[in-house]
């Protein structure tokens, strides 16, 4: 049985749900009429949701801005069936409602948790096992900017990457949130980590981070710097976010027996490869996509988690980079700065109940 899920005891609502006291009926959410730009964004209000069957109802504090919010903006990344059709991937809040199957000690909890859509809003449902427990020592804001680049990270440098301690890790986009999660869990677990940036500035701030290389990859070619660092073995492991033409380049750059994960493809859809290398070499290439994975899956990821990672964010070990927190009503304003590339680390969405 997962965290947080479990029998109701008896003397419950009948229904078997719990609500806090004082709910409204309607709640403000951020939505568009059409794909289009940072613009087309425009608060909505909409029915309040009702928990399902293991599901939980947050009160927003705070939700995190992801590439995938921009890419569904745009039109290109619908949300899967039965999925809020409102951007937004990762929330913190406390939680007011509980369904059928949730542990009643979890209502008025403060919780982060990986929701697959309706996080630009005051209120968001959310599997119960999809959600971390709050520490009292973290801000809101920081525990919202935490669930979709950790449990991304977690399950593909480490679980299809195989990660282990002593390897290098090449992650593309430092100063990303998915990078700058993926260069602290790494070292947390004692690898070597390199990065690529854009900038000067962005080479710092990853190499302030922790990451051992930080390469400007404009004026430097991050395959010879890699191979350099590593005294020609490559990287271990690749984290993939381009995709295109950077993927031979990656393949020039992993190791014997290296492993390569694609999670996003900004640099384009299509690659062409030597086989004839990738077979020499032994290597993997692998990707994948969380959002549309099953309820199942990510409870047992985040169950995982939960045990593995978790304590590193309890303790401090990790934080995460925060660059701006806007209102949610300025939501346009958050996209038109992630779209920009000037941000260096997680944009965050601050709602405003009442």
């Amino acid at each position: 049985m997962h965290r947080f899920i479990g029998e109701f005891a008896s003397g419950t609502h009948s229904r078997g749900h719990l609500l806090a006291t004082g709910l409204p009926e309607t709640m403000t959410a951020m939505g568009y009429d059409n794909p289009g730009g940072p613009d087309v964004f425009r608060p909505e209000t909409l029915p309040l949701p009702e928990t399902g069957k293991n599901q939980v109802l947050i009160a927003v504090s705070h939700a995190g801005v992801n590439r995938p919010d921009v890419i569904q903006r745009q039109g290109f990344y619908p949300p899967p069936p039965g999925a809020s059709p409102i951007p937004g991937l990762e929330v913190s809040g406390k939680i007011v409602a509980v369904g059928e199957g949730v542990a009643p000690e979890m209502l008025n909890r403060r919780v982060c948790a990986l929701v697959s859509g309706g996080g630009y809003s005051e209120y968001c449902l959310a599997h119960a096992a999809h959600c971390l427990k709050v520490p009292e020592h973290m801000d809101m804001a920081e525990a919202a900017a935490i669930p979709e680049t950790l449990f991304t990270v977690w399950h593909n440098v480490f679980e299809r990457g195989w990660a282990r301690e002593g390897e290098t890790l090449l992650v593309h986009g430092g100063t990303s949130g998915i990078g700058t999660m993926a260069t602290q869990l790494a070292k947390a677990f004692e690898m070597k980590v390199v990065t690529t940036a854009g900038s000067e500035e962005k080479c710092h701030a990853a190499s302030e981070l922790g990451a051992d290389l930080a390469v400007n990859y404009k004026e430097t070619d991050f395959v010879t710097a890699v191979n350099d660092f590593t005294g020609g073995k490559g990287a271990d492991v690749i984290l993939d976010m381009v995709s295109g033409d950077y993927v031979q380049r990656n393949l020039d750059c992993l190791a014997v027996d290296g492993r390569h994960v694609t999670i996003a493809v900004l640099g384009g859809l299509q690659a062409q490869i030597n086989m004839a290398k990738l077979m020499s070499k032994r290597q993997t290439m692998t990707g994948s996509t969380l959002r549309p994975r099953s309820d199942e899956f990510k409870a047992a990821l985040a169950d995982e988690i939960y045990s593995h990672a978790w304590p590193l964010f309890e303790d401090r070990t990790i934080a995460p980079v925060m660059d701006k927190i806007f209102p949610l009503a300025d939501v346009s304003a958050a996209h038109a700065r992630m779209e920009a590339g000037d941000h260096i680390g997680k944009i965050v969405l601050e709602v405003a109940h009442g």
